[in-house]
């Protein structure tokens, strides 16, 4: 069974296999800075995208958003979405510098994010990744989409920073891939803005990753697809009812 651990009942630079396999509540940046040093061998997660703060239409139209009953105009249960950009790049850049600290020299950090307009300009996340070793961008091309917006195209993608250490590489035969991958988008969960299973069953079989963490896991699909190869997890998540909903998820409870 697979159990919610409360981030003050773990021990500060705990051993790492006391993390495995837990969903754990509490702020990604304070776990993670408990855990050891070079203890995962992949990362893969999509931050909250900081919407809220937007200067477009963003999920503001009038007409409910984006999202199937604006989801997110609220922001997530604990997060709400709309700091300070500057702010917001400070927080992600720390959060990946704990990142690359916990991976091993074979390892990388799949970084999903969203480039948007913000005030008629791109806004390409290179503040938040600049620096950082990124090898590749990879295209999720998603299908479907609206856009409220006059001044631009519809956006039918996000992207995936690979981030790598110097002796990552992909698992036999998946650098036959190519770098655009269109893959649906998630229809069927209460998440309001969850991975799809897709994306990370082809991330994680790409690698020959043993334990992989999701420092912003959401309704847990990063373990999803972990256990459906076999592989060890850390989940961490700041909202209490995101990880009941992963509990209940991975332990084959009705969840959705």
């Amino acid at each position: 069974m697979y159990e919610i651990v409360n981030s003050t009942e773990m021990l500060k630079k705990d051993k790492a296999d006391n993390y495995l396999n837990r969903i754990i509540l509490g702020d990604a940046i304070d776990v993670m800075r408990r855990l050891p040093s070079e203890s995962v061998d992949l990362i893969v997660t999509s931050p909250p995208y900081n919407l809220k703060n937007s200067s477009g239409n963003g999920l503001k139209d009038g007409r409910g958003g984006k999202w199937q009953n604006a989801s997110l105009l609220q922001g997530y249960k604990d997060h709400n979405d709309a700091m300070p950009y500057d702010e917001y790049c400070k927080w992600q850049r720390k959060c990946l510098r704990q990142m690359l600290r916990l991976l091993k020299e074979d390892g990388a950090i799949f970084y999903n994010h969203k480039w948007r307009v913000q005030k008629g300009l791109l806004q390409d996340r290179h503040e938040i990744v600049k620096g950082f070793p990124v090898r590749q961008i990879l295209i999720w091309r998603r299908k479907g989409g609206i856009n409220f917006n006059a001044g631009y195209f519809l956006p039918t993608y996000e992207v995936v920073y690979l981030i790598a250490k110097p002796k990552f590489k992909l698992a036999k035969g998946a650098n036959a891939y190519g770098d655009v991958w269109e893959i649906k988008q998630e229809m069927n969960n209460p998440h309001p803005a969850p991975f799809p299973t897709e994306l990370t069953d082809r991330i994680i079989s790409s690698t020959d990753s043993k334990i992989i963490l999701d420092p912003f896991s959401g309704s847990g699909t990063t373990a999803v697809s972990a256990i459906k190869y076999q592989r060890d997890f850390i989940l961490i998540d700041n909202s209490a009812e995101y990880c009941e909903l992963t509990r209940k998820r991975l332990n084959g409870e009705p969840w959705n």
